[in-house]
């Protein structure tokens, strides 16, 4: 089954805390993240689901798509003064709030917002690496994941030209930044 990478709550919407506010973890029932996410945002709550773009092979398919980065594990936003949140622990998708000493952990500050900081505005996090053309990049994912090659050409729209070998000849392939990293140094 795959998971629809439709945004649950927009990024602005998500970073903004009002006073007495705080971010939450939220365990979910195994492949059930979007689902709760979804349930918990219909009661009133926001909620950040983190994700990244992996590749993900059945049926000698392979196919990019957009996983939880924190698998079973969602962040909410809950003025506990305020809020009923007692009622997260009975939504359908959801295992349990995180707790300590019968009352919810909160997330330490600045973690939530550093994740938030780094997703594009569907949550899927952004990779941004100090890319220079003509270094050796590796490929993260899509058809071409794995593969080493150079890094000919960045432009402001988020693409990258790279120059791979594949099958004993120079290909150039046009990819998202968000899909390319540097490539480790061999000795």
């Amino acid at each position: 089954m795959t998971q629809r990478a439709a945004p649950i709550s927009s990024v602005e919407f998500v970073c903004t805390l009002a006073s007495g506010e705080r971010w939450y973890v939220v365990r979910t029932l195994p492949q059930r993240e979007l689902h709760a996410a979804r349930q918990i945002s219909n009661q009133g709550f926001r909620t950040f689901v983190p994700r990244y773009w992996k590749n993900r092979r059945h049926a000698r398919k392979v196919e990019t798509v957009s996983a939880p980065l924190f698998p079973r594990y969602i962040f909410i936003v809950v003025d506990r003064t305020r809020d009923r949140w007692r009622s997260i622990n009975g939504t359908l998708g959801v295992d349990r709030l995180l707790m300590y000493g019968g009352e919810p952990q909160p997330v330490p500050h600045g973690v939530v917002e550093n994740l938030i900081a780094a997703a594009d505005l569907e949550g899927n996090m952004r990779f941004d690496f100090d890319l220079k053309e003509g270094q050796a990049v590796k490929v993260i994912a899509g058809p071409f994941a794995e593969l080493v090659g150079q890094l000919e050409r960045l432009d402001d729209n988020g693409r990258v030209r790279v120059l791979l070998e594949i099958l004993g000849g120079k290909v150039r392939v046009a990819l998202p930044q968000g899909l390319v990293a540097p490539a480790p140094e061999v000795a």
